[in-house]
């Protein structure tokens, strides 16, 4: 029998969210982003699953593409941060790959490629997260080399990111779906655009454009920290689950884990738990971090090792070895055990190692 550590992806409810966001704007086109091994969820398999809704894909580097082409995957994929040199220009052509441009280096490569086909370009505008993008002054010069270039197709998408928009009493979102409308190159034929990212879609309805980009809330999980009437139709997609491998009964003043930072007051009753920061689970997770043994909370107790945690049974009417252990899941948000380490859902979700074994469902 193996480990019995393992995150559950559900990929019905992956295609439930991609169907939200589409649902939510129904005009635009919707290119889930897979980056980051999909957000921690499996790029293969999340991009075949969504292969018959989704009319592209976005990955951050040529490498991620390049692996999705070798398992079969045939859409068009974004590079979400263009080259990183030149020979990569005519690597996108001959696969189809887009390309996201940013910068002057990035535009001279494509413009001096000898290309066999046509690359399709999007062209970001830093409009006040001050990351990537060429500043708006700049953006028409960019725009007006690439569309007249015999390398580049004839929609150009334009494009930027929100800094802010998981927070909707922020202001700084309307302002720069400003700078957006304002500069945006001027054109016979007006470019494509793009603006929402999964925060934007759920609660900004003015940042819809041609093409939408959901990642975070793809996999089920919101970006907001309140309440929110979209993001509450989630179905979080990963079940991240292991079983207990140990019981024994301790006496009040004894002391569990490494460097003993968790003393009982009562005499208790501890689970150990094969999971640990080796399978990414935080190992700044707080004694009292919620557990779900059979479906009920319990206390991580002590500090979190490599392999292993330990959890206060002891209200716990019977806990035996092989019994289900959530760390986090549907009924457990993968939010708010993040909130407890200080760190976000993002964080935990990518940083899962491969050890992991993903079971598909």
């Amino acid at each position: 029998m193996s480990r019995p550590t393992k995150a559950i992806i559900d990929l019905q409810a992956l295609r439930h969210n991609f169907m939200l966001a589409q649902s939510l704007a129904a005009q635009s086109k919707t290119i889930p982003m897979v980056k980051a091994n999909a957000y921690g969820h499996g790029a293969i398999e999340v991009s075949a699953a969504l292969a018959d809704i989704a009319p592209a894909l976005g990955v951050a580097s040529i490498e991620e593409a390049i692996e999705l082409r070798e398992s079969g995957i045939e859409l068009p994929i974004l590079l979400l941060e263009g080259t990183f040199s030149s020979d990569e220009v005519d690597i996108a052509a001959q696969h189809n790959f887009w390309l996201m441009v940013e910068n002057r280096p990035q535009v001279e490569a494509i413009l001096n490629a000898s290309l066999a086909r046509k690359v399709n370009v999007w062209l970001g505008i830093d409009s006040g997260m001050h990351r990537l993008g060429f500043q708006p002054d700049e953006i028409q010069s960019a725009y007006d080399d690439l569309s007249g270039s015999h390398n580049v197709s004839d929609e150009i998408v334009v494009c930027s990111h929100f800094a802010c928009a998981d927070d909707l009493d922020n202001k700084a979102t309307l302002a720069q779906i400003k700078i957006f409308d304002l500069h945006l190159p001027k054109a016979d034929n007006a470019p494509l655009k793009s603006l929402a990212n999964s925060a934007a879609i759920l609660g900004w309805p003015q940042a819809q454009r041609d093409w939408q980009r959901p990642g975070y809330m793809l996999y089920g999980n919101s970006p907001f920290a309140q309440s929110q009437e979209n993001a509450d139709q989630l179905k979080p997609v990963m079940c991240f689950e292991s079983a207990v491998i140990s019981v024994r009964s301790i006496s009040a003043g004894e002391s569990v884990g490494y460097t003993a930072n968790w003393t009982a007051a009562r005499d208790s009753t501890i689970a150990t738990v094969t999971v640990g920061y080796g399978d990414g689970y935080p190992r700044q997770a707080p004694n009292g971090t919620p557990v779900l043994i059979n479906g009920t909370g319990c206390p991580l107790v002590g500090r979190v090792s490599m392999d292993m945690i330990t959890v206060d049974v002891t209200d716990l009417d019977a806990v035996a070895i092989g019994d289900r252990a959530v760390l986090w899941g549907p009924e457990l948000p993968v939010n708010e055990i993040a909130e407890l380490c200080g760190t976000i859902g993002y964080e935990l979700l990518t940083r899962m190692p491969a050890r992991v074994p993903r079971v598909y469902r």
